[in-house]
């Protein structure tokens, strides 16, 4: 009997483990259904709205400008030469001195060319003394046919002596006056006044007619000569007005304007000269010295915004809008107008009013729900 009492206690014990354990399975399992229902009633409403910062675009009158580094230069210059040939006998200036008009820059030796004016000297006294020998005869003849003591073809051969004297002492004096010309020639001067920028002889050098042997910036007015890309002159500048600026002193300034634009390309630099000219230039802006010349663009009307709404739509640029309606972004390809310190000037892409996303757009999504600072939602 009491044997039979202890297996009748372990048997109901064991069963009320199970009903213990059965009741806990219940309750684990509505506890997880329980939360199951939580999470899919919090889920319904979608993904939580990004915060940005936004902005409403507008367009506005911008105007660009390029500066490029030129070169101060005269606006008439000259190369200067002997009209004769000779041996150098003097030379009395040298780069960077100024003259005056007539100033005697180098001298020829004249030996050559005074012996040519004695030389015309002496044909012009001997057309002289011809010419006076010619009229004596002639008058004579003359006389004679008057009173008809000579013949008539006499008479014509003695006034055909005369203009032939008269015809040879004319030549003479040219060949005298050429001569003269020439052994003034021996001395350079210079045409205008301005500064010796080049100088190709020494004393003792034999130089040739018409070989340049000096370079002279005439004073007077200034040019401002610049070596541009081709490309430059495809854009929208404005070069009736031309700001310049000395590199070495920027206080040292004046306006200027296009004078003249090379029609031609330089080979070597795939460049084209463009002069400009200078309005009053300042004393301080001498020959050769380094300018900055800055020309604005017209003005032109173009949306900004900050280097952080520029994103990405593939390879090719974009910003994030908000559409007004729905609050959600979007992506939008961009054309991109030109680049500055801190903006990006956007050229096709937005309309005025749009808003686009500003800061905050690196982890957006398309279609996703944002929310800015003034949203009235």
């Amino acid at each position: 009997m009491k044997h039979h009492s202890t297996n009748h206690t372990e048997i109901d014990r064991t069963a009320r483990k199970r009903k213990l354990m059965g009741a806990s399975v219940l309750a684990v399992a509505l506890a997880a259904l329980a939360l199951s229902g939580c999470n899919d009633h919090a889920a319904a409403p979608g993904t939580r709205a990004a915060m940005v910062r936004t902005e409403i675009v507008q367009p506005r009158d911008r105007q660009a400008s390029v500066t490029l580094t030129g070169e101060i230069q005269a606006r008439f210059r000259a190369d200067l030469s002997f009209r004769v040939s000779g041996r150098v006998l003097a030379r009395y200036v040298d780069v960077g001195a100024h003259v005056e008009a007539g100033e005697v820059l180098a001298l020829l030796d004249p030996a050559e060319q005074q012996a040519d004016v004695d030389a015309a000297t002496a044909a012009v006294l001997a057309a002289e003394s011809q010419l006076r020998v010619a009229k004596v005869t002639f008058e004579r003849q003359k006389a004679l046919i008057a009173s008809g003591f000579t013949t008539r073809t006499v008479y014509d051969q003695a006034q055909e002596g005369l203009r032939t004297a008269e015809g040879a002492l004319e030549a003479a004096k040219a060949e005298l006056g050429t001569s003269k010309d020439a052994l003034g020639y021996t001395a350079l001067r210079a045409e205008a006044a301005g500064v010796v920028t080049a100088r190709n002889l020494e004393v003792g050098q034999v130089v040739q007619a018409a070989q340049p042997v000096f370079a002279l910036a005439q004073d007077g007015e200034r040019d401002a000569v610049f070596d541009i890309y081709e490309s430059l002159l495809f854009g929208d500048l404005d070069g009736r007005n031309v700001a310049l600026a000395l590199v070495s002193d920027a206080g040292v300034t004046a306006n200027g304007h296009v004078r003249e634009v090379s029609p031609a390309i330089d080979a070597k630099s795939a460049t084209i000269r463009v002069k400009v000219a200078i309005q009053d230039p300042s004393a301080a802006m001498t020959l050769g010295s380094a300018v900055a010349g800055t020309v604005k663009a017209k003005a032109q009307q173009q949306i900004a915004l900050p280097w952080s709404a520029l994103a990405a739509a593939g390879s090719k640029p974009a910003v994030w809008t908000v559409d007004p309606a729905t609050k959600t972004a979007a992506l939008k390809p961009v054309t991109i107008g030109g680049y500055e310190a801190r903006e990006v000037l956007i050229k096709a892409g937005l309309e005025p009013g749009e808003r686009v996303v500003i800061d905050g757009g690196k982890l957006l999504s398309v279609g996703q729900a944002v929310t800015y600072e003034g949203d009235p939602s």
